[in-house]
């Protein structure tokens, strides 16, 4: 594995879960990170934490994904040394509700659409061109098992995943004449605060979601990260499905009585 030395990493949804153990895999790997988040504390805790251990240079920037002005001003006036992106982590992403269709709330379908498509594409088209510019590059998408299979009263998180999925394709597409690389890893069940957001804050009802079943933890995703971006310029993975060792698909899983 080579190191990152000298790189600089952005990490979107970097407060938490997948995108902060990304964070912490990269800075003991010697890279600079920007890490970006809506819960700013978090990020400046973060920062001391990791420039401490690893002796690192990170850039804590509070970002909402959705907001598009945002997205652009706040690259656009990311100091000079930090204007070189090598890799774009795009993890920011939510789900909300469970809910058959005719009987889900519009506000969360907005929520979910804006994040994790709308604020995917948003800082793709941010940092995407310099790349293209530098024909230097990697841009690791965070998608789902979600993206594969739809399940029972998934509908439009599924939908949001697949739309990763089909977007990670496209840029893949659209970058096949440079060094640029595109991959996505696309978790199963994983342990974080993703069914804590999904149900509002309803901890037994999330906690239901693992029970029986030693699930992922945000450390394999990271893992799996490290892995996609240390090959060699030659190989691109492209896409990556990690599931626990007892889950076979979206709906069949193994669990303990």
């Amino acid at each position: 594995m080579k190191g990152f030395n000298n790189k600089i990493v952005f990490i979107t949804g970097a407060s938490s879960g997948f995108g902060k153990a990304i964070a912490e895999q990269f800075a003991k790997n010697g890279a600079n990170l920007i890490i970006a988040a809506r819960r700013y504390e978090r990020l400046k805790e973060l920062s001391v934490i990791l420039k401490k251990k690893y002796k690192t240079e990170i850039y804590p920037l509070k970002l909402d994904v959705r907001k598009k002005s945002d997205v652009f001003k706040a690259v656009k006036a990311l100091p000079v040394k930090w204007q070189k992106i090598d890799i774009l982590i795009n993890n920011a992403g939510l789900s909300r509700g469970l809910d058959t269709l005719h009987e889900g709330s519009t506000k969360d379908w907005d929520e979910m659409i804006d994040t994790n498509v709308k604020g995917l594409l948003y800082v793709t088209k941010a940092v995407l061109p310099q790349m293209v510019k530098r024909n230097s590059g990697h841009i690791i998408n965070i998608g789902s098992i979600a993206g594969h299979e739809v399940y029972p009263k998934g509908n439009v998180y599924c939908a949001t995943k697949h739309a990763v999925d089909a977007i990670t394709k496209g840029i893949r597409i659209d970058v096949v004449n440079t060094d640029i690389r595109v991959s996505t890893i696309d978790p199963g069940l994983a342990e974080t605060e993703f069914s804590i957001i999904r149900f509002r804050g309803n901890v037994n009802k999330a906690k239901a979601v693992y029970t029986g079943i030693e699930v992922l933890r945000a450390e394999d995703i990271a893992d799996a990260v490290i892995y996609t971006a240390s090959r060699p310029l030659r190989v691109n993975i492209a896409e990556m499905i990690i599931m626990p060792n007892k889950q076979a698909s979206s709906t069949i899983v193994h669990r303990k009585n």
